[in-house]
């Protein structure tokens, strides 16, 4: 039997042996989707015809004795704001119903050279910003998975896919990992390509994936990460040590930083004690410190640049349909229009200005840790709840990632986000791999 369960890393390991059929695995999921998605409402697109094809393929291939990809026959999620040829891209709005791009997303192009199969596109929220979509959390349906990347984080919390890709520009990879309890990862700005993929901002917009573990992200990641011509803020980063690095073992304690923001108040109180339940357990890896003096002004900058650029980026949807875009994205795209050069090139540079003082935090210290939400899932689903405790980490454009390590009310998943130093993925996944098996132990 295919187990559906396992981690993308077991599963990639049986497909290579021959142990499960592609076409099985594919069956397994179609079956759990047919289940659950009427509830979970994880897809925008999904077509098991077409994902049976590629199945089929790719396990002919496999027969042909010819050399596999790391991702051979691995199904993938897809957020529907990544642009491929053969689905839609709709992007959740009506301005796009059926359409499709004239060629895939430069991240799709490495997944198929990498032998895996784009399975369908789930779910965003209306040009991935703060509007819902029609997902609800797996844990309760009477939640929100979060946003913008809530299909994504949903298919992989209800076993409906091994790994899915989101986009962040403020909160929306860390924040659905969290109230779907999975693991979200955002690397470094510069690392994954945004080419062919709707674009807000391209100062703030960032790629991020979802699996199961920490072992699962590296894995999809190391694939995804390369230098692309068409977007130029993309770096050269070797990467293919990435899940090898993930493994290795950590032969000391990490020490953290744990940042007790201006926002820790707006935290529910269950959270709250959640997270100080693991402070006090690992009272000699983490040493707690107020928020620093410019941190309070990153929340103002990045909604300057934010909005300046939706505004620029979704002009023409503003122009010709404003009628048919929703209230929240419709007022953020007239607040940016009313910003000055000055104003925008303030914020800007107070993105390097920012970055090189909390830098020096790595000095002595492998990480931040932090919440990764305000508490667990919101309830009702007109609100994909709040970003604030991912918005300082995306502006300066480090690698972030949230952990599935605590529960708060009704036993709901919470988060632990981790926060390392940009170009510093492969030692941060190493200390989230640390944190993640080690706070498993001691539970």
């Amino acid at each position: 039997m295919t187990n559906i369960f396992s981690t993308a890393n077991e599963i990639v390991g049986k497909l290579k042996t021959g142990d499960i059929s592609c076409v099985d695995l594919c069956k397994a999921y179609i079956d759990r989707i047919e289940k659950f998605e009427k509830d979970v409402k994880a897809w925008a697109f999904f077509d098991k015809k077409l994902l049976l094809e590629k199945a089929e393929e790719k396990d002919e291939y496999r027969k042909s004795g010819k050399p596999l990809g790391p991702l051979h026959g691995l199904p993938i999620g897809i957020k529907d704001i990544i642009g491929t040829y053969d689905m839609p891209t709709e992007c959740g709005t009506v301005l796009r119903k059926g359409v499709s791009e004239s060629s895939d997303a430069e991240v799709i192009n490495l997944l198929k050279i990498a032998g895996a199969i784009v399975m369908g596109k789930t779910v965003t929220t209306e040009l991935a910003y703060f509007d819902p979509g029609k997902t609800t959390n797996p844990h309760d349906k009477t939640r929100t998975p979060g946003g913008s990347s809530s299909g994504s984080a949903a298919a992989v919390a209800a076993h409906m896919a091994p790994l899915s890709l989101g986009t962040q520009t403020k909160g929306s990879v860390i924040r659905p990992a969290s109230y779907c309890g999975v693991v979200g990862y955002k690397p470094s700005f510069g690392l994954i390509s945004r080419s062919g993929i709707l674009k807000q901002s391209s100062k703030l917009d960032q790629v991020g994936v979802f699996g199961k573990n920490v072992e699962d992200v590296a894995l999809l990641a190391k694939t995804l990460i390369k230098k692309d011509l068409y977007d130029k803020d993309t770096v050269h980063f070797a990467a293919d040590e990435m899940l090898e690095q993930c493994r290795k073992k950590i032969n000391f304690d990490p020490k953290f930083i744990f940042y007790k923001t201006s926002n820790w108040k707006n935290i529910d109180k269950e959270s709250q004690q959640a997270f100080e339940f693991l402070i006090k357990n690992f009272k000699k890896n983490i040493e707690v410190f107020d928020e620093p003096s410019y941190f309070k002004n990153i929340h103002k900058y990045h909604q300057i640049v934010h909005e300046a650029d939706m505004a620029n980026s979704f002009q023409k949807y503003y122009e010709k349909s404003k009628n048919k875009l929703g209230k929240k994205i419709l007022e953020a795209i007239e607040r940016g229009f009313k910003y000055s050069a000055g104003e925008y090139n303030e914020a800007r540079d107070f993105m390097e200005q920012s970055y090189r003082s909390y830098s020096e935090v790595f000095e002595d210290y492998y990480g931040v840790i932090t919440p990764a939400s305000t508490g667990v899932a919101d309830k009702g689903l007109n609100f994909t709840g709040s970003p604030e405790f991912c918005t300082i980490w995306t502006y300066m454009g480090l690698p972030s990632i949230s952990l599935p390590l605590l529960t708060g009310e009704g036993n709901l998943p919470l988060g632990v986000q981790l926060v390392g130093n940009k170009f510093d993925d492969l030692r941060f996944l190493s200390t989230a791999n640390w944190l993640e098996k080690n706070c498993k132990d001691d539970k």
